[in-house]
């Protein structure tokens, strides 16, 4: 067999296994799974971590231990708690695990010069119920080629707290939708002004706008600067526009399967588009596979988010359109790892409606359901998830 055919049957071989561990639990329905607990066995010579996850994942070497860190990256799960941190045990010091975009970051400071051994997955059984992620450590006896990096001390992590944009629609030279007597941007603006104190309120989150006064912003742009922050959630505001003035009510919009594909298409068009989502960017059709698996968890994301924000706006007795989950390509919807959704917050051309978003007091009990939709959307992150409906209107608001 010729090298270029050693090289074709080596990348399908892994292609085929991507695809394949795709199709096993947890990331076939695209959930994010969680890194539930770090364990160790062993001694100064062999020691053993055991990561305990609640669904099936891909681990993938970033650092081997020579320079006296092992890093590994676990795709498909997500730290518990927003982050795992501790001391180790044996040829472990200290260890953390982090977020990074659809992967976990798995990194082990060592106490001695040591080499990964061997690392395997565990499926539950024998009376355990859920995955096992194993890394063996031994000691190699030869001095890391760079002193092993001491965690720096931990008293407040305000960086921890999910980040979440809120985009006020529209803006300067693009007013949107007109009532009576508002525009759609002075709305939106008010109302993501007002979900902001609500959510900062809390002391959970970090909150960012797109826009802070009556400036214009790119579509495209409000999506670039969340992703480039690293934002955990992305809600677009909005005030709906219809003929006929009878018609009321909100609607929350999330990324259609359609959408999906010009989502692909638009974030592939760079030379190292691969960088940005920390894919390996050894094999093109194999990071391809990776970001359509990515793309699949970030749109149940956004619908899980979707539902929970339909449940607090219904339970707070707030006019809903007779279909209120709908779908579309919208282009604040494109990013590929961040859940987004767009909340129609209603019809600026029904009378009342228009009165609910201009009163101020309406405005805070609006977007106080909707801070308790995200509230119990980051508090329930795993769950069944669905996809939005199709047939939902298509374009951009």
């Amino acid at each position: 067999m010729t090298g270029r055919e050693w090289a074709m049957t080596a990348m399908a071989f892994v292609v085929i296994c991507v695809v394949l561990l795709a199709a096993g639990r947890g990331l076939a329905s695209g959930a994010m799974g969680e890194v539930l607990r770090v364990r160790f066995g062993g001694d100064a010579e062999h020691t053993r971590v055991v990561l305990d996850l609640d669904r099936t994942s891909r681990g993938q070497v970033i650092q081997a231990g020579g320079d006296g860190r092992v890093v590994v990256s676990l795709a498909g799960v997500s730290p518990a708690n927003r982050g795992l941190t501790g001391a180790g045990t044996g040829l472990v010091r200290g260890w953390r695990v982090t977020g990074a975009g659809a992967a976990s970051r798995v990194e082990l400071d060592l106490a001695t010069s040591a080499e990964i051994e061997r690392r395997f997955l565990l499926p539950p059984g024998d009376g355990i119920a859920h995955f096992r992620y194993v890394i063996d450590l031994k000691a190699t006896g030869r001095a890391p080629t760079a002193p092993a990096r001491t965690p720096p001390p931990r008293v407040e992590r305000p960086a921890e707290r999910p980040l979440i944009f809120i985009d006020a629609g529209h803006g300067g030279r693009d007013p949107g939708a007109s009532g009576t007597g508002s525009r759609e941007s002075a709305v939106t603006l008010a109302a993501a002004l007002a979900l902001k104190q609500e959510l900062e309120r809390t002391g959970r989150y970090r909150v960012r706008l797109t826009r802070e006064s009556d400036a214009y912003v790119a579509l495209y742009r409000r999506v670039a600067i969340a992703r480039q922050a690293d934002a955990d959630l992305f809600i677009s505001l909005h005030a709906d526009a219809g003929a006929d003035p009878a018609t009321r009510g909100a609607s929350v919009y999330t990324l259609s399967e359609q959408g999906a594909g010009r989502a692909v298409r638009e974030f592939t068009r760079g030379e190292n588009w691969h960088r940005s989502l920390n894919l390996p960017g050894r094999d093109p059709s194999v990071d391809r596979i990776l970001l359509d698996m990515t793309q699949r968890a970030t749109q149940n994301r956004s619908a899980q988010l979707a539902r929970t924000l339909l449940g607090e706006l219904e339970g707070a007795d707030h006019p809903m359109l007779r279909r209120s989950h709908r779908d579309a390509g919208l282009a604040v919807l494109l990013a590929p790892d961040v859940p987004a959704v767009l909340l129609e917050m209603g019809f600026i051309t029904n009378p009342e409606d228009e009165r609910m978003l201009n009163d101020s007091r309406a405005r805070r009990r609006l977007m106080r359901a909707v801070a308790d939709g995200i509230d119990r959307y980051f508090r329930e992150p795993s769950g069944t998830l669905q996809m939005a409906s199709n047939g939902g209107a298509q374009g951009q608001p």
